[in-house]
């Protein structure tokens, strides 16, 4: 489902990722822990699509990444690889009910197959009382649910999180999780980007990829290759 092969990416002189190597099976979740600025973000923003692939090879839902994609090649990735962005990219003049029923909308489903959707997914989320508030009129947690329900909503092949519970309290942290985790019963892979350490303690048997300095550091399987350090230092030094 998801197969990346000596990723590299850097801004000007600085490399954000180095020679990452990993892969994943349908129905498979990998946590990618590591600190602020390790790589995670670039790693998945390469993954769906928002930076071009620079070096090496990566393919994702059968579809594979290249160096430029047009905007109609990204919308045909969007439509099996979904999106939690940290930064939530809601609409806050829209209502919750309008930001969730919008991915549903513009791929053409019949009304009442959207508002069974948006429903569902709104009363697992704790959101079914706030349907028809403005997006802007939220807590920062509950726009982090409303940003988790839009990606939900779609039934995605793949679901990329970027730290999903950072504004959540714990309780609900660990209520998201397991909506997580009944996705990925039903075949949906995923990729969930976070510092907590916590969710990480609860979730021992998942796959687990840590970035240090854009390089993987530690991988528990045997489906992602560890950095090499001094090759790295010995190509900085090069370019």
């Amino acid at each position: 489902m998801i197969k990346v092969a000596h990723m590299s990416y850097s801004f000007g002189p600085l490399w954000a990722l180095k020679d990452i190597t990993f892969a994943l099976a349908k129905g498979e979740f990998l946590f990618l822990s590591g600190p602020s600025g390790a790589g995670k973000t670039t790693l998945l923003r390469t993954l769906y699509g928002a930076l071009p692939l620079q070096r090496g090879e990566a393919r994702i839902a059968g579809f594979t990444l290249g160096s430029k994609l047009t905007p109609k090649q990204v919308a045909l990735l969007r439509r099996d690889v979904s999106v939690v962005f940290q930064d939530f990219k809601i609409l806050p003049d829209r209502t919750v009910w309008a930001n969730i029923a919008l991915a549903l909308e513009v791929r053409g489903l019949a009304p009442v197959h959207v508002e069974r959707r948006v429903r569902a997914v709104a009363k697992a989320l704790g959101l079914d009382g706030r349907l028809h508030t403005l997006c802007g009129e939220l807590s920062g947690g509950e726009q982090q649910r409303v940003a988790v329900a839009r990606s939900f909503v779609v039934n995605p092949r793949v679901l990329l999180a970027d730290e999903p519970t950072g504004n959540l309290d714990p309780d609900l942290s660990l209520r998201l999780m397991d909506l997580f985790m009944q996705f990925q019963a039903y075949g949906t892979t995923i990729i969930f980007a976070t510092h907590s350490h916590e969710l990480l303690r609860r979730h021992p048997t998942a796959r687990l990829l840590r970035l240090e300095d854009g390089m993987v550091t530690y991988a528990n399987w045997p489906g992602a290759i560890l950095a090499r350090r001094a090759e790295h230092e010995e190509k900085e030094m090069i370019l």
